[in-house]
């Protein structure tokens, strides 16, 4: 197996449900990825070390997701000099996920957290695929490839929805 390009960490095993696509968009790219629980309030030791030594590891971009108060991708973009990703997770102990969106897009100036929506993995997994499209030409290819097929499927979408009047429209499922 490859050395991973992108490490995904939650404070949880309870936050994989959320993380996993973005894992596995990122396999589908063939970019190699690592998944594992840092816990910024349970295992500080351990987040500071993954975050001082990712980038000697060979990491190039970090997606973190965190419920409640969501202080992991902040304090690991503060000991990083990696693009760290944060995935607000709804989690049982949340205020509905905005204290979790609040704490990771409200980062201070000079410690950047790009931000997706609210138990958006996924959108995390290809942010961080277009990081490292950026500077290969391959995966930029697979990347144009992914929105082209998104694209035909939206305008399927729309040619049934057309040809069988919104009130007779069945969403495939």
């Amino acid at each position: 197996m490859n050395k991973p390009l992108v490490s995904v960490i939650m404070g949880s095993d309870s936050d994989l449900p959320v993380m996993a696509p973005a894992a596995e968009f990122l396999e589908s790219m063939d970019i190699p990825v690592e998944v594992t629980v840092v816990s910024a309030h349970r295992t500080p030791d351990r987040m500071v070390e993954f975050a001082r030594q990712a980038h000697q590891r060979g990491i190039r971009v970090i997606i973190a997701g965190a419920g409640g108060a969501a202080h992991l991708p902040g304090m690991v973009a503060s000991m990083s000099p990696l693009p760290v990703i944060g995935v607000p997770v709804r989690s049982s102990n949340s205020i509905d996920g905005w204290d979790s969106i609040l704490s990771i897009l409200q980062m201070p100036n000079g410690i950047p957290v790009a931000t997706v929506a609210l138990n958006a993995g996924k959108n995390a997994g290809i942010l961080a695929a277009r990081i490292l499209g950026s500077t290969d030409e391959a995966l930029q290819a697979r990347l144009i490839s992914y929105m082209q097929t998104m694209e035909s499927q939206v305008l399927q979408k729309a040619e049934r929805l057309e040809k069988s009047g919104y009130k007779d429209y069945q969403r495939p499922a």
